[in-house]
This record gives C-alpha cells, sequence and structure tokens, in this order.
C-alpha cells in the first residue's frame, strides 16, 4: 500500500481526533493537512503508521488548540464549536460514544480542560488508544497521562450531559419538536421542553443574535412560535438533519442558503439545550451562506406587517 492509500484509509480517524480536540472544523482539517505534508516529507516508514499519524494530528492540534483558546477569550458572545453534519470516522462498536463525545455539549465541556488533558481524555475515553499510544501522542509519560486523564474525567463527570439511550425516541422527539415549530405550536413546544430548557446562540458579532440565553419552557416556546410565521412569511425553511451527533437542523434563506444550525440535547424525553450556530465564519463549510443581517431586517419588516 502507497503512502497516499495508508494516510486516506487513516484520515477519517485523523479528522475525528483532531476535530473534538479543536472543535473547529476548518482547523481539524488544516492540521490533517499538515499531518500527511509532515508524512510525506518523512524519510523513513513508521513501524505503525496509524500511531505516527495519530501522535502528529494530536500534537498539530494541541499547538493550535493552545493558541486558539486565546482567541475565545475575546471572542463576542457565546462560543460553540463548528457544527458538525457527519463524522467521517465510524466504529459499530463504539457508535454511540462517539457520537455523543461529538456533540454540543460534550464538546463545550471539553472546552474546561487544558490542551493536554484534553487531547489524553479524546484519545484514550473516545477512541480507546492505548496509554502507551497516548504517551507517545502528548510527549508525557504513561503515569503522567494517567494523572491527566484523572482530572479530565473529573472535570467531564461535574457536568457531563446524559443523553437517552435510545437513539430512536430520541429522533421521534425531535420530529414532534420540528412538526411544533413549523406549526408555530407553542402548546406542544412546551410540553416537548424541560422546565428550564435553555435556547442559546452563537453568532460570534457577526450575524443577528438574542442578547442573552432564553431560559425556561414558557419563554423558550414562546420566542419559537412565534418567529415560526414570520419565517414562514420570508421563504426561511429548515430541514431536520443530525448536527453534531445529535438531533438538529439546517435552516435556510429563500435561495437555499444556510442560515444557521440548530442542535437539540434530549434527556428524560424532554428537549434540555437548544444549540444555534449563526456565525457565517462556522457555517461555510456545510454551503453557501446567508445574508442573516439582511434575513433579520426581512423578519422585522413582516412583524410590523403582521402587528
Amino acid at each position: 500500500m502507497s503512502r497516499v492509500e495508508e494516510f486516506e484509509e487513516l484520515r477519517p480517524l485523523l479528522f475525528s481526533i483532531a476535530y473534538r480536540i479543536l472543535g473547529s472544523v476548518g482547523e481539524a482539517e488544516d492540521a490533517v493537512q499538515e499531518t500527511w505534508l509532515r508524512y510525506d516529507g518523512s524519510s523513513s516508514r513508521p513501524t505503525s503508521t496509524k500511531a505516527f499519524l495519530s501522535a502528529t494530528v494530536t500534537r498539530i492540534s494541541i499547538d493550535v488548540l493552545r493558541s486558539a483558546r486565546v482567541r475565545r477569550e475575546e471572542y463576542v458572545g457565546p462560543w460553540f464549536p463548528e457544527p458538525l453534519l457527519s463524522d467521517p470516522y465510524q466504529d459499530p462498536v463504539r457508535s454511540v460514544e462517539l457520537a455523543d463525545s461529538v456533540s454540543m455539549a460534550a464538546l463545550l465541556l471539553l472546552e474546561r480542560l487544558s490542551p493536554l488533558e484534553r487531547a489524553v481524555f479524546v484519545l484514550r475515553e473516545v477512541f480507546a488508544f492505548g496509554f502507551d499510544e497516548v504517551a507517545s501522542a502528548v510527549g508525557r509519560s504513561e503515569a503522567a497521562c494517567r494523572q491527566l486523564l484523572v482530572r479530565a474525567r473529573r472535570h467531564m463527570e461535574a457536568g457531563r450531559p446524559r443523553f437517552e439511550a435510545d437513539r430512536q425516541e430520541r429522533q421521534e422527539l425531535a420530529t414532534r419538536f420540528f412538526e411544533a415549530l413549523k406549526n408555530g405550536d407553542v402548546g406542544e413546544l412546551r410540553n416537548l421542553l424541560a422546565a428550564d430548557v435553555q435556547m442559546v446562540g452563537d453568532g460570534g458579532g457577526k450575524a443577528p443574535q438574542l442578547a442573552n440565553a432564553v431560559m425556561g419552557a414558557e419563554n423558550v416556546a414562546r420566542v419559537l412560535g412565534a418567529a415560526a410565521p414570520l419565517l414562514t412569511r420570508i421563504d426561511v425553511t429548515f430541514e431536520p438533519h443530525e448536527v453534531n451527533g445529535q438531533p438538529g437542523a439546517l435552516f435556510r434563506d429563500r435561495d437555499g442558503r444556510i442560515l444557521r444550525t440548530l442542535a437539540l440535547d434530549v434527556l428524560d424525553g424532554q428537549i434540555q439545550t437548544i444549540h444555534s450556530v449563526n456565525n457565517p465564519d462556522k457555517l461555510g463549510h456545510i454551503g453557501p451562506v446567508a445574508d442573516a443581517w439582511a434575513v433579520n431586517r426581512e423578519l422585522k419588516q413582516a412583524r410590523r406587517q403582521m402587528n
């Protein structure tokens, strides 16, 4: 097998490692490309190509994350990971763990960890790498990696979201939610939302966004219910689509351009959190991006006409 073939076979795994460490599709793709350049430029063939490439992409991702964290501290409003519509790496044995580890809630918890803790947690807990492989990847001893993992687990367990084990039940609830949203059915929306539900958005100061998170089932249901007829009036549509391994949807303007993504966190048969991403910088990898400011002006005009 040639180097190119070996690399392409492992590309899905490399991207999935990098994305979970970085929370950015673009930065993960860049890390994978840099990994290829280093592999292609090396004069010798490693004993284990998987171990070599995984270690390389992990080190690159750690370096990128260290600089990215400074930028995120200056970010306008809540920072969310770039939405991922499908994870290229699949492992039937670990499908549930892989899907939950890429959720918005899980990735936001990973943001609390140091870059080294995050890398160790991702390699060991998500991808089940041996401690010897983890140690080689992050440049620390196995004992140090075990300590890093203990600290990472402690942070993650303190706020770890619990997801419905029955994915079909979760999907059925999401179907009811989006049907109620389409119809502007405030009562049905309220029934599907947890009492303390939160709706939070990431506009990054580059797209219209709610000033604060909307809290509570009544408030969230009324906001969503009021928005539905306005969106229909200006030809904004949405299509249910898995987002970061969880039920969600893509919203598009009348020309089919991406306006925002929505992802739902479900627990105990109710929706606990609604994450919205409409920062245009985080949507370009999905497709052409809508002018959210123009859409917002249309919404305001439609609201005036309906009142």
